[in-house]
């Protein structure tokens, strides 16, 4: 499995300083996700030096076996979640962006659509 984000969510994740190790995290606990359907899984992270629950929230397009995209991401004070329309686009971009080839996604890194998160592969 391979982790990516989008360029508006490296951009989000730039700006709330959230780190790939997080992100990494993240998708190591897949367990603690809130499964949206279609793809879509809404993932809580902890801002610098305090909880979940008044952190961001991230919104990762994953189905087992595939690669997971960060795709959005939102302050809990700023948003308190997603509506029906926002999770209709973002089943219709899983089903889009899950069924990358290895190419689309070599095109999508190389036009800086995507940034890929490195990591071990023993941490996974």
């Amino acid at each position: 499995m391979r982790i990516f984000k989008t360029k508006f969510f490296a951009r989000f994740a730039r700006k709330n300083t959230i780190s790939d190790f997080s992100l990494e995290n993240a998708i190591r606990k897949l367990q603690s996700c809130v499964d949206l359907g279609g793809g879509v899984l809404k993932f809580r992270l902890a801002r610098s030096g305090e909880g979940k629950s008044g952190g961001f929230r991230t919104v990762v397009l994953y189905r087992k076996g595939n690669n997971a995209y960060f795709v959005y991401g939102f302050a809990k004070n700023e948003l308190d979640n997603i509506d029906k329309d926002d999770l209709r686009r973002f089943r219709a971009l899983a089903k889009e962006m899950l069924s990358y080839g290895d190419q689309r996604i070599e095109d999508a890194l190389d036009a800086g659509e995507l940034e890929e998160i490195i990591y071990s592969k023993d941490t996974l």
